[in-house]
């Protein structure tokens, strides 16, 4: 893993399901230590990226390397940690369970009072952590998953989501803790639909359309680029527009 190799490197990444293409040729780069946002409409391939990313699914064509190693290579995701989509963790856990679970499968030491310190971080009250997981609600249980996530000291975050089911206290508590993340020079990588807190947290975005890129660049670029004031305005003339797929 060399110190100039990005963080993520996809090239010419191709992902059928039968008749359905869901990634058509993705060429995509992200640096490390980026903010990155990868945007796109239901069913534009964004997961399936991921999956592909994580070695959860197999490219039919193409190449990802994760800081310089082949993405089919274990070694390549220890230096990272993800949230899926749809975070469901063993229901017969305790909260704490979890999270010391989660670290005892990371081969990572369980520090409880740092465990506390992130999951009040998250605003993810102190008696969540002793409640079984099935007794706490979808809010709580996706700032369990955050807890998880951000409790290993990882190089890169790869979050499907990670607004998903949040109120607004907590969607900021969670953006405080990615722009601290952003600070210490993490890498970044996670999917939104809430275009505002793409552009108030990412220093890059791609917009992925019908599994093709249709943009890549910073979220003020794509603004520019429109004519437009929001992220929301300039994204929806970008998948309407015409112009070719980038490759």
């Amino acid at each position: 893993m060399g110190e100039t190799d990005p963080a993520v490197h996809i090239e010419a990444l191709a992902k059928r399901f039968g008749a359905l293409v869901a990634l058509d040729g993705v060429d995509l780069e992200i640096a490390r230590g980026e903010a990155f946002g990868l945007v796109g409409a239901n069913g534009a391939g964004k997961t399936t990226l991921i999956r592909c990313l994580l070695d959860l699914a197999a490219g039919d064509a193409g190449a990802i390397e994760i800081f310089g190693l082949p993405a089919n290579e274990a070694a390549s995701r220890r230096c990272l940690s993800y949230l899926p989509e749809r975070f469901s963790p063993p229901h017969y856990l305790t909260g704490r369970e979890f999270l010391r679970s989660l670290a005892a499968l990371a081969r990572a030491p369980y520090d409880a009072g740092r465990a506390e310190r992130v999951a009040a971080e998250l605003e993810l009250e102190p008696d969540a952590l002793a409640r079984p997981v099935r007794t706490l609600s979808k809010g709580m249980t996706q700032k369990l998953g955050l807890a998880g996530c951000f409790l290993l000291e990882r190089e890169l975050y790869v979050l499907d989501e990670p607004m998903s089911g949040l109120d607004p206290a907590a969607r900021v508590a969670v953006k405080s803790v990615l722009a601290r993340l952003r600070a210490e020079g993490r890498t970044l990588f996670f999917t939104s639909h809430v275009l505002a807190d793409v552009d108030e947290l990412c220093s890059s975005i791609a917009v992925l359309e019908r599994g093709r890129v249709r943009f890549r660049g910073s979220p003020g670029a794509l603004r520019s680029r429109y004519g437009e004031a929001s992220l929301e305005g300039a994204f929806m003339r970008c998948i309407r527009d015409g112009e070719p797929a980038l490759h």
